[in-house]
């Protein structure tokens, strides 16, 4: 929506600082909560990101290109390449095997991410333990305020991600 959109009566004119005064709290309350829920105690952070986008951005839900979890990641997190090697190192050798990583065929020099069988169990497990945690918030919502909210998130992912496309055309 253009920002001169006229808006009506009943959205306060100061609407941008009350989704902030909200956002930023449920941010570090619920989202780390969330956070927490999914990577349980073997995961950092920046692995539970990894596993998350192979997840929602890679094909089939398996498998991802090395440089496009860079982009990515870079994109939540300040990171380093050198982080990010050693969070993929991490999750690819004993005691985790959640990953493997191959050579490209299409290029020799990029690499493949792509989960091992005990990865695709370790994602569904994180996943259920993710639900679990956001279930106890859906609880206490009325069916509309579920359905609004689903609504919204999508929207507010639309935005966002436009405005990522628009920052790298």
């Amino acid at each position: 929506m253009p920002k001169n959109t006229r808006r009506s009566a009943r959205v306060p004119a100061d609407a941008a600082l009350q989704f902030l005064e909200l956002y930023y709290p449920i941010h570090y309350q619920a989202g780390i909560g969330v956070e927490d829920a999914l990577r349980g105690s073997e995961l950092s952070r920046h692995q539970t990101a990894i596993l998350w986008l192979i997840h929602s951005q890679g094909v089939a839900g398996r498998q991802m290109r090395r440089k496009d979890i860079v982009t990515a990641l870079s994109s939540w997190f300040e990171i380093s390449n050198a982080a990010i090697t050693k969070a993929l190192r991490g999750m690819s050798e004993p005691p985790l095997r959640l990953v493997q990583q191959t050579e490209d065929p299409k290029s020799g020099r990029e690499k493949v991410v792509t989960l091992t069988p005990d990865g695709e169990t370790y994602l569904q497990e994180m996943i259920e333990r993710g639900t679990a945690y956001v279930q106890r918030i859906v609880d206490g919502l009325s069916d509309s305020q579920i359905v609004n909210g689903i609504d919204f998130f999508e929207r507010i992912s639309e935005v966002v991600n436009g405005w990522d496309r628009s920052n790298n055309d």
